[in-house]
């Protein structure tokens, strides 16, 4: 096992280390703009930023249109600007096997790095002429959206990035047969001084569960077999999108339970990699299908806002919930509804996004880079 993850590891680090990349448009061609896949990030140091300081927000962000990543500013964590006028920001088929990604999540690391995870799936492909067939694999075998590869990315100024393809399948036996390996997450594992992934799968065409695994410091690769986060009541029940907070000792899970209706639920554990204790309580207050749980908290206040993607809508939008206590959730709405402080100012129908704490200073510099400024 060792032996098998430490040759994957170098063959995957080896595959993804290049010279810096010329910007691409969505479809990999010179054009617009991108984020910068580089080699090695060691020569793109940027100043490290205190808590206090990170008064900005970004939302990262995917589209169905695009299969690509998106980032958008904050002032104030209730108007969002995209800082390339809506256009990608890093091209799906330039960085996936699939030639889409979904599902970005991104985070800064107590070592003040960015860590960013995505879904390597195009679920337009055939349409799009980008493969002869529905899906990698066949559906019957391995269900809707089959795919291999979690996408893992760091960098130390937003702007440079490295760049690992992952195969779970491949690095773990046990899930050799895996169905997919869906929308990742990544949070600082303090007991095991490491980063913790954690991600949806199912084995072969089975429920969808969640699972959690240990990477390398380099961001590269998954190091410990993945085991189950969450056991669901009812296992026949699709569990998905798992997002934890740390909140004072405990942790917070909020995730996907596809019951009928599907709905946003709300675990909470002592312990980061298990425990968490089942509550039946809709989180929610969506009358139409969500999914895609995200929470973050109001700069200088101890409100956390839940954020998630209502997929049920249409178009889809972004839905949230501020709350204090974690128990009462108050609506205050989707993005540009009549009367709602949520806003966008240049991109509609955003998907599956997160939003992190920034400076106002990064903020500038990743709006001043796609202004060709830097």
């Amino acid at each position: 096992m060792k032996v098998l993850i430490a040759v994957t590891s170098l063959v995957l680090t080896l595959g993804t280390m290049a010279s810096s990349a010329r910007p691409l448009t969505q479809d990999g061609a010179p054009g617009t703009r991108q984020l910068d896949v580089v080699g090695t990030i060691d020569s793109h140091r940027a100043p490290k930023a205190p808590s206090a300081a990170r008064s900005a927000y970004l939302l990262a962000y995917f589209k169905d249109e695009t299969h690509s990543l998106h980032f958008a500013t904050s002032a104030d964590g209730y108007t969002f600007t995209d800082v390339n006028d809506g256009a990608p920001v890093l091209s799906g088929r330039a960085v996936a096997d699939q030639q889409g990604i979904r599902d970005p999540h991104i985070m800064r690391g107590p070592d003040g790095d960015f860590y960013m995870s995505m879904t390597d799936l195009h679920i337009f492909a055939k349409r799009e002429g980008l493969r002869a067939t529905d899906w990698e694999r066949p559906e019957k075998d391995y269900g809707w959206g089959n795919n291999r590869n979690l996408i893992m990315m760091k960098s130390h100024d937003l702007l440079h990035w490295t760049l690992a393809k992952v195969n779970v399948s491949a690095l773990f036996p046990a899930f050799a047969q895996a169905g997919n390996a869906w929308a990742p997450e990544t949070i600082w594992n303090p007991a095991r001084k490491r980063m913790m992934v954690y991600f949806t799968t199912r084995i072969g065409n089975g429920p969808n569960f969640m699972v959690q695994s240990l990477a390398d410091p380099a961001f590269t690769t998954l190091t410990t077999e993945p085991k189950q986060i969450l056991h669901y009541p009812r296992p026949a029940v699709n569990t998905i999108d798992a997002d934890i907070t740390k909140i004072g000792d405990r942790y917070h899970m909020f995730y996907v339970a596809h019951e009928q209706p599907g709905s946003i639920r709300q675990a909470v554990s002592r312990r980061i990699d298990g425990g968490y204790v089942y509550d039946p309580q809709k989180i929610d207050p969506e009358t139409v299908a969500a999914e895609a749980p995200n929470l973050w908290k109001r700069h200088g206040t101890d409100t956390y806002v839940l954020m998630y993607d209502v997929f049920g809508a249409k178009p889809n939008n972004m839905g949230f919930a501020e709350t204090t206590d974690f128990k009462t959730f108050r609506n205050i709405g989707r993005f540009n509804d009549p009367g709602a402080k949520m806003k966008t100012t240049n991109f509609t129908a955003p998907k599956h996004g997160t939003v992190m704490a920034i400076t106002p200073e990064e903020a500038a510099r990743l709006r001043g880079y796609f202004r060709g400024k830097q």
